[in-house]
Formats: C-alpha cells, sequence, structure tokens
C-alpha cells in the first residue's frame, strides 16, 4: 500500500510539474512577444486604436458613457490598486497562519511580493510612457509596462481563488469562483484602459506575468497537498482491523 501511495504521488507530480512548465512557458512567451513588438513600435498603432474605441468620438479627453460608468471604472480599478491588494493579501496571510495552513500563508505572500516586484522591475527594464492621446482619469506614478494593476491582481485573485476553490467540492462551484475571479480581472485591466493610464499590450502583458506567478502559486499549493499521503496503517492496526472484520462477518452469519 505505501509503495502504490508513493508511486500515485510521483505520477501526479510528474503531470503536475510538466503542466506547470508549459503553462509558465506559454505565459513567458506571450509576454516576450508583446514586449519585442512593442519596443519595435509594432503595437503603437493597434494600442491607439483600441483606446480611442473607449473615448468620446471627436472628444478623445472624454471617457465613452455617461458619468456613472466613468466614477465605476474608478471603483474598479481600486481593486487592482496597491493599496487594496496589499490589505486583502496581508489579511488572507495572517487569517492562513492563524489556521496553522502555514504552506498557503507562505505560498500567498510569495506570489504576492514576486508579482510586485517583478513588474516594478519590468517597468524599469522597459520604461515605457504612459498614453499621451488622452487626459488621463487616475494617478499615476510610473512607467507603463506592464500594467502593475494587471500584474498584481492576477496574481493574488488566482491564488486566492485556487485556495478557495481547493475547499469547494462541487465542481461547478469551484468553476463559478474561477469564472468570478477571471471576469474581476478582466475589469480591472479594461477600466485601466478605459482611464487612459494604460496601453492596451499593457495590460495584456500584465496578464501574462501575473498568470505565470499565478501558475506558480498553484502548483506550490497543488504539490503540498499531493504530500499529505494517508499513513499506511501499522501491523498492530491492520491485525486489529482484521479482527473486527472478522467479528463482523461471524455476527452477520
Amino acid at each position: 500500500m505505501p509503495l502504490t501511495l508513493l508511486r500515485r504521488a510521483r505520477d501526479r507530480l510528474t503531470v503536475a510539474a510538466i503542466g506547470g512548465f508549459l503553462a509558465a512557458s506559454a505565459g513567458l512567451w506571450a509576454f516576450l512577444t508583446i514586449a519585442g513588438e512593442m519596443r519595435e513600435g509594432e503595437t503603437r498603432a493597434l494600442d491607439e486604436r483600441l483606446l480611442l474605441m473607449l473615448r468620446t468620438p471627436g472628444d478623445p479627453n472624454n471617457p465613452l458613457g455617461p458619468r456613472w460608468l466613468e466614477e465605476a471604472m474608478r471603483d474598479i480599478t481600486a481593486l487592482g490598486g496597491f493599496t487594496v491588494l496589499t490589505l486583502i493579501a496581508v489579511v488572507a496571510v495572517i487569517a492562513l497562519a492563524r489556521a496553522r495552513r502555514w504552506r498557503s500563508a507562505v505560498t500567498l505572500a510569495g506570489v504576492a511580493l514576486g508579482a510586485e516586484l517583478t513588474s516594478d522591475l519590468l517597468k524599469l527594464v522597459y520604461a515605457r510612457p504612459r498614453p499621451d492621446l488622452t487626459a488621463q482619469e487616475s494617478y499615476v506614478y510610473t512607467h507603463s509596462f506592464p500594467s502593475g494593476h494587471s500584474t498584481v491582481s492576477t496574481a493574488i485573485y488566482f491564488t486566492l481563488a485556487a485556495l478557495l476553490a481547493s475547499q469547494v467540492a462541487r465542481r461547478g462551484s469551484r468553476a463559478l469562483i474561477l469564472l468570478t475571479t477571471g471576469l474581476l480581472v478582466l475589469a480591472i485591466g479594461v477600466s485601466r484602459v478605459y482611464l487612459g493610464v494604460h496601453w492596451p499590450t499593457d495590460v495584456v502583458a500584465g496578464w501574462a506575468v501575473g498568470s505565470m506567478w499565478a501558475v506558480a502559486g498553484w502548483r506550490l499549493l497543488r504539490f503540498a497537498s499531493d504530500h499529505r499521503l494517508p499513513k499506511a496503517a501499522t501491523p498492530d492496526q491492520a491485525a486489529s482491523r482484521a479482527s473486527a472484520r472478522s467479528t463482523s462477518t461471524e455476527g452477520l452469519q
């Protein structure tokens, strides 16, 4: 029995490692492709077209739609801001630590810090200016590529979604959690373009980088769970169980 359990765990870990590597490779490839095209100026025309689609025709300084939509977009973009995400991550890490879920707490903290530092480093490396076609409807202090809101929100929210989904038995409920998280991350990214503070390719690149961190966190969580193997019964326990089964059988006869 222990040998069988170890073999199953090894197989699961092998599949998980391959799946994680492929997902991380896809995210890295997507980011490098976008970054290369951006540096060569190949994305400028598409960025401008998509950005202006969210502005009133003939008045690029006025976001499309009524005032309440503009205010709603500010509320949504705040969900991906440094302050909100830091509060969410800190509270979640403390809650996990108090529940003695140390691996989950360390994993979430590592994903949050890693995503933030990666975003800051890449901004310095690429040093892309913010959009200059429209008035910016939100205060910004850093470079544009990749979007920090998109990077860190993708990493943190999807890691939290994975933690929550692991506690839910029904497959439909798990799918709903992941779908809701995806819509939230999508809305945060769209809000950055709507408010004129990011080019669309900044947001897509942020999703790619954040997804790599989210996959890394998910793999670490799965790795930890795969190591929680059922304990093999000792000889005394096995004999006791066999005796109980024998007694039960005699009772039925």
